[in-house]
């Protein structure tokens, strides 16, 4: 099995203290044939040493849009640093629209690194989503590698389950381990997509959306987890998964296809793409929209929008970033 962590994360008050025990978590996993993707840590407060750091990446939650312009200066200087705005409670105005906006004007790569979230779990190892709740760490694993060769869902099932479990016994006597995040974090295309692995299984992706495929593999990533925290659900990253990006292309991944898969299965919109000329208004009805299907039904939900600061609609994005497909924008419906 190709077993692939895409994320290591800590979360610490003190983030400083924890590189020596981000390697020494990573030496083990690699000690048992787990590839590891990148090294994160995640705090109310970052501090960056002078020496040491490498490329591990940072994250921190801000409860209101005042702590997000305080913290901006901060998101903009620091290249891996990545922010998520909470609003769940919060009277949604043009104001934190603006605030998605000045970032794409100023510098839109930072869009990447940058979400909306809506009654948010903690402890999540995926960024830009974690929110530092107590000292610990926990692991993210780029999972859809595993269908690698399998015929059926439950094949597939088989695999998760038998990672988790090894990776729940290599770690659970540490006082320091919070758990997994089984969330399906797809990306690039062949086996490491999540549309690829619904294809192969039998249906397009359009058939697949009114099909159980997704409320089948929520279920599952949810009950059998030995350890579950953070999210553990499906995410649907419109770019990140190449294969996803072209059903967008082909107009088969609108925002409301997005949200209806959200809503049963999945996390939110991820690395959705925005033009430049995009109505305002149009995205203030969307994080209302989200906000309130959140709170009425308690689950966490997230709005990432990505821009390339150029494209507007109807024109085609150069990102120059490898982790996400160049497409021709759409007008968000």
């Amino acid at each position: 099995m190709k077993k692939i962590i895409r994320s290591i994360c800590v979360f610490s008050e003190k983030p400083t203290t924890v590189i020596e025990k981000l390697n020494e978590i990573q030496h083990m996993l690699v000690g048992k044939g787990f590839e590891v993707q990148t090294l994160r840590i995640c705090s109310n407060s970052i501090e960056r040493p002078k020496e040491g750091w490498g490329e591990i990446l940072t994250c921190i939650g801000v409860p209101s849009l005042e702590d997000a312009i305080k913290n901006r200066d901060k998101f903009f200087i620091e290249p891996d640093l990545s922010m998520n705005l909470d609003l769940t409670n919060s009277k949604i105005s043009l104001s934190e629209v603006d605030y998605l906006f000045e970032i794409i004007r100023t510098d839109a790569k930072k869009t990447f690194n940058f979400a909306y979230v809506f009654n948010n779990q903690p402890s999540s190892p995926y960024f830009p989503s974690a929110t530092y709740s107590k000292e610990g760490f926990s692991i993210g694993l780029q999972t859809t590698d595993l269908s690698d060769g399998c015929k059926t869902l439950e094949e597939w099932f088989d695999k998760l389950r038998l990672v988790w479990m090894e990776i729940d016994e290599l770690f659970k006597n540490d006082k320091g381990y919070l758990g997994i995040d089984s969330s399906i974090a797809p990306v690039f295309q062949g086996q490491s997509s999540l549309v690829n692995l619904i294809k192969r299984l039998g249906p397009t992706f359009k058939e697949s959306v009114l099909s159980d495929i997704y409320l089948r593999t929520t279920k599952f990533i949810k009950e059998n987890n030995p350890k579950p925290i953070g999210l553990c659900g499906l995410m649907f990253p419109c770019l990140e998964d190449f294969e996803l990006a072209e059903e967008y292309e082909k107009g088969e991944f609108t925002l409301e296809r997005n949200l209806f898969l959200s809503l049963h299965s999945g996390l939110g919109v991820d690395t959705y793409p925005i033009g430049i000329d995009e109505d305002p208004k149009k995205i203030l009805d969307i994080l209302k929209t989200v906000q309130g299907l959140s709170n009425k039904y308690k689950k966490p939900l997230s709005v990432r929008f990505v821009s390339d600061g150029k494209a507007k609609i109807g024109e085609k994005t150069d990102f120059k970033n490898q982790y996400l497909k160049d497409v021709i924008i759409r007008a968000i419906k």
